[in-house]
């Protein structure tokens, strides 16, 4: 068993996200994998580890002694697998591939060069659509790519980020709730048709019984970047203000210092993931591996 991280590495998953179904999207593998290999897991032990609950999961006594070894087997293999790396020694320039929203704005700075730091080697920044990326990965034009949506493709692995919210923000102060009728009052910048994030606040405006055809529409832009732009250089006019709708990770520094200002939908949470993608070729390459493990551990 002991041998055989893998199943380790998902019953330690599944304890983190207190989920079966947030663990498979997090490794990339179907539910009924996950629980075919707690279920190794328990036949190993011969005993219980793992309770479902209506609100998650809980470890039995057998589970919490688990968690511990698990933990211990965790930190060692992950600096031996940096020692692994110090042997190899191979200097690669390695190609990481991240869609606008977060090669502008959530990968730039600490997280880039730790990423550097954990493989030894430069890291090439390539910035596009995440549908550019899909592609590129699939040429192995790039080693990794991180992307807004999860595009399914029988070449590639695709693993479960972190969660990111859209919200709707201004450069004068709006109500930090919003109701559906407010959504009219404003000058809008729009994502263009077939963007994720027009999809996805399409979607939630629908559900409110908001027609996003109706509103006051000055622009519509292609990428976060070019709404961001477009609204702060925008007229400041509090009694008739320019909204758009983009993630919390790109506005957060600037509504922190009070140049930006961003609002929330009544009762909604305008939500996605972002995804960690490469290729089925690279599923034991150590650099991608390490790479991936480093992001998944929190650090970006």
């Amino acid at each position: 068993m002991l041998k055989d991280f893998v199943k380790m590495e998902t019953f330690l998953t599944v304890v983190r996200e207190r989920s079966f179904s947030k663990a498979s999207a997090r490794l990339g593998i179907s539910q009924p994998a996950v629980t075919q290999q707690i279920k190794y897991i328990e036949k190993y032990l011969d005993s219980k580890i793992i309770e479902r609950k209506k609100n998650g999961i809980r470890l039995t006594s057998s589970g919490e002694a688990l968690y511990r070894v698990a933990i211990k087997l965790e930190k060692c293999i992950q600096g031996a697998e940096g020692e692994m790396l110090d042997i190899i020694d191979k200097k690669i320039t390695f190609r990481l591939g991240a869609s606008f929203t977060i090669g502008s704005y959530v990968v730039p700075g600490d997280c880039l060069n730790t990423m550097s730091e954990v493989i030894n080697n430069d890291i090439k920044l390539h910035v596009g659509l995440s549908s550019e990326i899909v592609t590129k990965l699939k040429n192995k034009e790039l080693d990794l790519g991180l992307v807004e949506s999860q595009i399914l493709d029988d070449d590639l692995i695709s693993r479960e980020w972190k969660e990111d919210e859209l919200v709707v923000f201004s450069n004068v102060p709006i109500p930090k709730i919003l109701k559906p009728e407010d959504l009219y009052g404003f000058r809008w910048v729009c994502r263009e048709e077939g963007s994720h994030t027009r999809k996805i606040m399409t979607e939630v405006f629908t559900e409110l019984g908001v027609q996003c055809t109706s509103f006051n529409m000055i622009s519509e832009v292609s990428d976060t970047t070019a709404a961001l732009q477009t609204v702060k250089r925008s007229t400041k006019d509090p009694s008739n203000p320019v909204v758009s709708v983009v993630s919390k990770h790109a506005i957060a520094d600037k509504v922190r210092d009070g140049i930006l200002f961003e609002s929330r939908l009544q009762g909604y949470k305008m939500l996605r993931h972002f995804y960690i993608m490469y290729h089925k070729d690279n599923k034991y390459n150590a650099y991608v591996n390490n790479t991936v493990d480093h992001i998944l551990s929190g650090y970006c």
